[in-house]
């Protein structure tokens, strides 16, 4: 279900501020919450009230199960689905003190997933793609080297 309380998704930067300055942008129907470029959280309202998630990975996953906490899942097709996010914790949700640790690990968790990604290239530094593209790119024969060259 979308949410449309961006009140909630600007409570939930607050208590995620240890990371960094925190941005709620729109996305998928709820929010991203991101700091630095980096979505450390989403926004839901699954039907049940809006919930932040928090990002995981598979080293965090035990101590967001510990805390009780639910794994983001979504159905797609008919299919079930899960993303590496975890439901806060419900003490955290109280404060940005208790959520500080919290938002950290998010945050570590972004900036893992984020180095393990191959580079993307970026404008201006594609290369063609076959031999072809690169000879079309080259700059032509000045004709007075070709007429030296053939004389000589």
């Amino acid at each position: 279900m979308p949410t449309s309380n961006k009140d909630f998704a600007d409570y939930c930067c607050e208590l995620l501020s240890s990371a960094g300055p925190c941005v709620a942008k729109r996305m998928f129907g709820g929010f991203g919450i991101s700091t630095g470029g980096l979505t450390i959280a989403i926004v839901t309202d699954l039907g049940s009230g809006d919930m932040l998630w928090l990002k995981a990975d598979d080293e965090t996953r035990s101590l967001y199960e510990a805390a009780g906490c639910e794994r983001f899942t979504y159905a797609a097709k008919g299919v079930s689905r899960g993303m590496n996010y975890y439901s806060a914790p419900d003490e955290a949700m109280e404060s940005p003190q208790l959520m500080a640790p919290w938002a950290r690990q998010a945050l570590d968790c972004a900036l893992k997933a984020r180095a393990a990604k191959p580079p993307r290239a970026g404008k201006g530094l594609s290369m063609p793609a076959t031999p072809a593209a690169n000879r079309a790119k080259a700059p032509p024969a000045r004709p007075s080297a070709l007429r030296k060259s053939a004389k000589g």
